[in-house]
């Protein structure tokens, strides 16, 4: 029996702990061809209003070479990709635009899962309606505090978003979930593992505990979480307490505090977790400033 997703909030232990800040940086039209740079650690989310345009990026980067977008949407780069946005001469397309930083950069949990590129219609978006309303309100004219609030309701945006996409696993140009986070946190029985180990990364967590709180068998649950996630449980947990300590040591904790909130022994155990994964000491990973 498939366990129900209701009352399961499989975003929040995760933007707590690995947070998006926007920042808006343009409000209006855009006529001819605009390159978007990007810029270590920071994604964009474009919110065309009115109009049509082609997006193109170059062969190798994981997005679709060109793109028609024909209907007021959402353009959504997780991950700092080039782009260029292919408008009418004059009266071009009209658009509000943000800078994405995700903390930890590429490392990011979310940003890591989501693909290159997300282009998803407004209309399709339930709910959106009422957020558009109040970040179109605020970018109209200019009072106290526009600029922060603009900047936080990109925000209530992008949760939104991901919200949807957790809701529909099956959105992508194939047709099918791409092997990752995201397809897990779809899957009802593995989401509930996976929050449970987000929520509370420090406790014991064996193959028999994460299969219980799926509801599976140990061997049921190992291969499904392998199809679904593309990493075995324990890589998983290793993955997402490694992602934990780097943002720790980046916000100043010692490793020692950290091995022991995440449930290792000793510094020394989270050192040879870091070697593994990252090739290199936390002292190494520190100074190299990644």
């Amino acid at each position: 029996m498939t366990l129900p997703l209701e009352g399961l909030d499989r975003l929040s232990a995760l933007m707590d702990r690995f947070r998006v800040r926007a920042h808006m940086f343009h409000n209006g039209p855009l006529c001819g061809v605009t390159h978007f740079t990007p810029e270590a650690g920071l994604g964009f989310l474009h919110v065309m209003r009115r109009g049509t345009m082609v997006v193109t990026h170059r062969a190798g980067t994981g997005a679709p070479k060109r793109v028609e977008i024909t209907e007021p949407s959402l353009v959504f780069y997780p991950r700092p990709l080039a782009h260029d946005f292919h408008n009418a001469p004059v009266e071009g397309a009209d658009f509000t635009c943000a800078t994405l930083a995700f903390d930890g950069g590429a490392s990011h949990p979310l940003a890591r899962a989501l693909p290159a590129l997300v282009v998803l219609p407004l209309s399709r978006v339930q709910g959106l309606e009422h957020s558009l309303a109040l970040l179109f309100a605020e970018t109209e004219q200019v009072r106290c505090g526009q600029r922060l609030l603009a900047d936080r309701l990109f925000e209530v945006l992008l949760l939104q978003l991901l919200r949807w996409l957790l809701d529909h696993p099956d959105h992508s140009e194939g047709g099918s979930a791409p092997v990752g986070l995201l397809a897990g946190l779809g899957e009802p029985r593995l989401a509930r593992a996976l929050v449970a180990v987000h929520e509370a990364p420090g406790d014991a967590w064996s193959l028999a505990r994460m299969a219980q709180s799926a509801g599976m068998s140990r061997s049921a649950f190992a291969l499904l979480f392998k199809q679904r996630v593309g990493q075995t449980p324990a890589d998983y947990l290793a993955t997402w307490r490694l992602a934990i300590a780097q943002a720790e040591l980046r916000g100043g904790q010692s490793l020692k505090a950290i091995a022991e909130r995440l449930g290792y022994a000793n510094a020394s155990a989270l050192s040879r977790l870091f070697v593994q994964k990252t090739g290199v000491s936390p002292r190494e990973w520190m100074k190299a400033g990644v």
